[in-house]
């Protein structure tokens, strides 16, 4: 009988569609507006996520660098993702016991603006084996984590979390 998972990065398929995998060694606390936190599946409004989250990697040591990469994998539409995925944001160079401020932005952060259904909104966290420059990807769309992973000796990532985000209507923001 197949052990069924827990795990809400593989119920969410963000394993799978994104990475194939996660070490789940080290921890992080993505926060919105100092007071929002991110929690996997929990619904984000637009309204809510418009300025660059806070990124602790509590627990690290100065020694330990690391790359954030933020992909929605659900684009134009969760039902028929062909441009998966796009690339919101890049910050490579963190040192542990930090947050993302510290580090270097490859790719400044983009708001999440979904058009049509709930897409995920996935932060993953990698371990550098030293201080390295990555290049920047040339497009935002067809990004892929799995691709730049590889081709900057990532690995797979220590960490990950992911919100939901649909279109916000008038209506919703009451």
């Amino acid at each position: 009988m197949a052990k069924i998972s827990s795990d809400p990065l593989v119920i969410s398929r963000v394993v799978g569609d994104v990475v194939d995998g996660i070490s789940h060694s080290v921890k992080m606390a993505v926060t919105y507006n100092m007071k929002q936190q991110v929690y996997n599946g929990h619904e984000l409004f637009p309204s809510v996520v418009t300025l660059k989250p806070k990124v602790e990697v509590p627990g690290g040591d100065m020694r330990s660098f690391f790359t954030l990469v933020m992909t929605d994998p659900d684009v134009p539409g969760p039902s028929d993702p062909y441009l998966r995925e796009h690339l919101h944001w890049i910050v490579t160079d963190i040192p542990g016991t930090t947050d993302a401020s510290f580090g270097k932005e490859v790719v400044s952060y983009e708001m999440p603006r979904p058009i049509i259904g709930i897409h995920r909104f996935v932060f993953m966290l990698f371990r550098q084996k030293r201080r390295q420059a990555v290049v920047a990807p040339v497009s935002r769309d067809g990004f892929s984590t799995r691709k730049f992973a590889e081709e900057n000796e990532l690995g797979v990532p220590v960490t990950a979390v992911f919100f939901n985000c649909q279109r916000e209507t008038a209506a919703r923001r009451r």
